[in-house]
C-alpha cells in the first residue's frame, strides 16, 4: 500500500512531536498533540510520511521565499503531484493541503528540514532526493532569488552534507549542465577503478529499493529511478572518456 493511501485510509500507526507531527496532525485532524509520545524506533511508514511532509512544508517555504508564489511555481507543483508523485483525489488534497499550511504557518524551513533530517539520519541519500525536489522548484522560474538561494544552502549544513553538493545542483538545475565526476563524486586525478568502486557504492546506495527501504515515500520512485539513471549515465561517460 502506498504511504498516502495508508494514511488517508486511516492506517495512522504513528506518533511523533516536533512541527512535522503538528502540520500532519492540523492536515488528517489526528489526535496528535503536543501531549504525544514520540516512538524510540520510527517505523519506515513514519519516515516516508516525515519525509513527504517535510518535502511540501519546504516545498512551500522556498515559493514563498521572495514574497509570493509565482505561476511557475505552482505549475511545477503541480508537476510534482500529478506527474512526478502521481497523486489524485484524496492524495492530491493532503499534499496541498501540507503545502498551504506550511506557507503560511510560522515554523521556519530550518524546523521542518532539522527534523527530517534527524529522523532519516541513517538515509542520507533519501536526503539528496529530498534537495534536489527544493532545487527543482526553485529554478522553476528560471532565476534563484537570493531568498530562495539562502534557504538552499543552509541545507548541506542542515543535512551534513559538503558544500559542494549545492554547487553540484545549481549546475545541474541552473546551468543546466553535468559533470560527470560531480555527478559521482570522483575527481579528474582518479583512475578509472577508483572511480569504478565509487560508482558500485552509488549504484547501491541510491537503488530505488534501497532509498525506499530507508524512508523515501514509494510516491518518490520515478524521483529515485531518475537519480539512478544518472548515475549509471555519468558512469558510462566516463568509462568512455577513460578507455580513449
Amino acid at each position: 500500500m502506498s504511504l498516502i493511501g495508508g494514511l488517508v485510509g486511516g492506517m495512522i500507526g504513528f506518533t511523533f512531536l516536533g512541527p512535522l507531527g503538528a502540520l500532519i496532525g492540523s492536515v488528517i485532524g489526528s489526535r496528535m498533540s503536543g501531549n504525544s509520545v514520540r516512538r524510540k524506533n520510527p517505523n519506515n511508514f513514519d519516515h516516508q510520511l516525515a519525509f513527504f511532509a517535510a518535502l511540501f512544508a519546504c516545498l512551500a517555504k522556498i515559493a514563498k521565499a521572495d514574497g509570493q508564489v509565482t505561476s511557475d511555481e505552482i505549475k511545477k507543483i503541480e508537476d510534482f503531484i500529478s506527474h512526478k508523485f502521481n497523486l489524485d483525489g484524496e492524495q492530491r488534497d493532503f499534499a496541498i493541503n501540507i503545502f498551504q499550511k506550511a506557507k503560511d504557518d510560522k515554523v521556519s524551513f530550518d524546523a521542518y528540514a532539522k527534523q527530517l533530517a534527524n529522523l532519516l539520519k541513517s538515509s542520507p541519500n533519501s536526503l539528496v532526493i529530498f534537495y534536489e525536489l527544493l532545487f527543482e522548484l526553485a529554478m522553476a522560474d528560471g532565476v534563484l532569488h537570493p531568498n530562495e538561494e539562502k534557504l538552499l544552502k543552509r541545507v548541506p549544513r542542515i543535512f551534513g552534507f559538503s558544500d559542494a553538493i549545492y554547487d553540484q545542483l545549481f549546475q545541474k538545475y541552473g546551468l543546466k549542465t553535468r559533470n560527470f565526476y560531480q555527478v559521482l563524486g570522483a575527481t579528474k586525478e582518479m583512475k578509472f577503478e577508483e572511480i569504478r568502486k565509487i560508482y558500485l557504492k552509488k549504484r547501491r546506495e541510491f537503488h530505488p529499493d534501497k532509498l525506499i527501504s530507508k524512508g523515501l515515500p514509494e510516491e518518490l520512485i520515478e524521483k529515485a529511478k531518475e537519480k539512478f539513471i544518472e548515475i549509471q549515465e555519468a558512469y558510462e561517460e566516463l568509462e568512455k572518456i577513460h578507455k580513449k
